[in-house]
């Protein structure tokens, strides 16, 4: 029977508590010899390696108790690997790297705690591990013995950034990511390739060639060595007439250098490497290329080459990440969900075209019936013409429906960034809303990655502009089309979307009832001298270089117009958080505080760039809903 109930006010099967106890899950990797699979799970604020026999069957931790695995250069990722017996893991306090045999016994250290490392790599003989290495913001591809004889020593470098290191079967060659400021790794970076000989110290490694990006603009994702070690897989998107301006497959010959394209045109395969240890392409025994396939935020696993001709699978899943091909069977392992569909690690057996479930991040007590189902849409903006992108999400529920005529409170969460794309994949936070009865709106705005390398330049000077735009016209589009109240609009977004929400608020005052501000930007000047070092020229495209363009980096912090915001406002910030410091927030809830704006402030100890502790997320959803249920629901 169907209970009759104003929107918002339905009562959901998804609760603070039941979020705040999701695990996290990713780094899904095989061992060396194929029979061990293993993945990161997020406890809380704990990250734990658990490990499965290739046919599934019991898990077990992995971990030894008082350790947590998590590394820190950059954004982070790159956390840990499996190789010839053992775990390799990046200790999250004292940030060394550490080898644990699969079969038990103690952690022993591998690395000194110096600096911060990521993304260890282990030789194909089990005798060496290159890892990515950050100290005093000098990078590097640092080597070590695998058994932590001798001290680690320096391998490549010489450029502000590397990513993505990978070893040749022979161990012949290594190969890798680099680029430099002022870059993102998405504007322009570089694939390149070593010889390396091994002396009596160790590993050398000979002249460094570049194989592709160099000085044009294009963007190089994921190097992956053939099984033979005469060729490189590698994900680039240049240029735009051979690949329709998508990041598509291509193999590299390592003699010749001649490129020969393996996937289709028509997808997009790679992603913004805003972590290490990314993966979405591999070789299957057999020969074919696996690889996680993206349309306009809806993802799949495509076979391209050798006995496979571009057959896609993806099942119940539309949305992937962290691809593993397991290295003796046709059996590729990922992190897979969808919209109605808690995040997974699954096996996806290519003979036999079965999934397998290994881990499920949440009990899935949930009715998927019960749950929101996203549809990608677009609008065109009356300001300017141009077409903007996103996923929507209808308020569902399985015993409540709303007053017959009524459109439903509409919440735009707008995602950070700004470089990057809401996919069909599982939210939380849009599950939240939509099981309550709000409808949520994801906008991709202009700028954002995953419809072609043109749309992502759009933001190339005009942060603040195209996604305030298309936030605000996107949320008029849904209510034009009675799929939202225009009357009860909420902006919501974290980081760089926490921006948009103050700029949008500012620039549109009166048009949201209320917003909600995760850890924003609000001084583009203390942000370009207070980030961290991945981010320390971002601004530069997004904006404008300084001082050149001083006036429009005091035009877009909201920090100075903060006089120009009447509607309610929620801020949330952690303590720790190294890429948008507390300051940021402390200084727009100052002027929200001496202008008399409803508001609230919730500062978070011990979390950083996002919620990590089980209780931060159980106290963040219960503050939100009492929040909208004040200023939105009944204002």
């Amino acid at each position: 029977m169907t209970t009759t109930r104003m929107y918002g006010l339905w009562p959901s099967p998804l609760t603070p508590k039941s979020l705040a106890a999701s695990l996290r899950l990713g780094g899904v990797c095989w061992d060396s010899d194929g029979k061990t699979l293993g993945w990161l799970e997020g406890r809380s604020d704990r990250g734990v390696i658990v490990v499965q026999d290739a046919d599934g069957g019991a898990t077990r931790d992995l971990t030894p108790g008082g350790m947590s695995v998590r590394a820190f250069v950059g954004y982070g990722g790159g956390d840990f690997t499996l190789s010839h017996g053992a775990a390799y893991f990046v200790e999250q306090t004292s940030q060394r790297i550490y080898r644990q045999e699969l079969a038990g016994g103690a952690a022993r250290p591998v690395t000194p705690a110096f600096g911060a490392a990521s993304t260890p790599v282990v030789s194909p003989d089990g005798r060496w591990v290159a890892y990515i290495h950050s100290a005093d913001d000098v990078d590097c591809i640092a080597v070590a013995p695998s058994d932590g004889s001798l001290w680690p020593r320096k391998l490549i470098e010489g450029c502000d950034f590397y990513m993505q290191p990978a070893w040749s079967p022979d161990a012949s060659r290594l190969a890798w990511v680099e680029w430099g400021h002022p870059d993102m790794p998405w504007d322009r970076s570089r694939l390149a390739v070593a010889a390396v000989s091994f002396g009596p110290n160790g590993p050398v490694a000979g002249a460094k060639r570049v194989l592709a990006g160099n000085e044009s603009e294009e963007s190089i994702y994921q190097p992956h060595f053939s099984h033979d070690g005469t060729s490189i897989l590698v994900v680039a998107d240049g240029p735009a007439s051979e690949t329709g301006g998508f990041g598509t497959i291509w193999r590299i010959d390592l003699e010749s250098g001649r490129r020969e394209r393996v996937s289709p045109l028509g997808g997009e395969f790679g992603e913004p490497a805003w972590g290490h240890g990314m993966r979405r392409i591999g070789e299957l025994p057999s020969g074919p290329v696996a690889a996680i396939k993206s349309v306009a935020g809806f993802s799949g696993l495509l076979f391209a080459g050798a006995a496979a001709d571009s057959v896609e699978a993806g099942g119940e899943y539309r949305a992937m990440s962290d691809l593993a091909v397991a290295p003796t069977r046709d059996l590729v392992a990922c992190v897979a969900s969808a919209g109605d569909q808690p995040a997974r690690v699954v096996v996806y057996d290519a003979p036999g075209s079965a999934w397998s479930v290994r881990k499920r991040s949440d009990s899935e007590i949930v009715s998927r019936a019960a749950l929101s189902r996203p549809e990608a849409v677009e609008w065109n903006s009356p300001t300017d013409g141009g077409t903007a992108h996103g996923l929507y999400f209808a308020p569902a529920s399985e015993g409540f429906a709303a007053p017959e005529g009524t459109a439903p409170p509409l919440i735009v969460i707008v995602h950070g960034g700004p470089t990057s794309q809401v996919l069909a994949s599982w939210n939380a936070q849009a599950q939240f809303f939509a099981t309550r009865g709000y409808a949520v709106l994801c906008p991709n705005y202009r700028g954002s990655t995953g419809y072609g390398r043109e749309y992502m330049l759009k933001l190339r000077g005009n942060w603040g502009v195209y996604d305030v735009r298309d936030a605000v016209e996107g949320a008029e589009a849904m209510a034009q089309r009675g799929l939202a109240d225009k009357t009860r609009l909420v902006v919501m977004g974290g980081s760089a979307g926490g921006f948009t929400v103050l700029q949008s608020m500012i620039e549109y005052p009166g048009f949201w009832k209320a917003g909600l501000c995760l850890f924003g930007v609000s001084n583009q000047f203390t942000l370009a001298t207070d980030t961290h070092k991945f981010e320390q020229h971002y601004l530069d495209s997004l904006i404008g270089p300084l001082p050149q363009a001083a006036a429009l980096y005091r035009q877009r912090s909201p920090v100075f117009h903060a006089d120009r915001i009447r509607d309610p406002l929620a801020v949330f910030q952690g303590d720790i958080d190294r890429v948008v410091p507390r300051a940021q927030s402390d200084a727009i809830v100052a002027r929200l505080r001496a202008n008399g704006v409803p508001h609230e402030y919730h500062v978070y100890e011990g979390e950083g760039h996002g919620w990590r502790k089980s209780e931060t997320i159980e106290h963040f959803y219960a503050a939100v809903e009492r929040f909208l249920t004040q200023h939105v629901l009944f204002a």
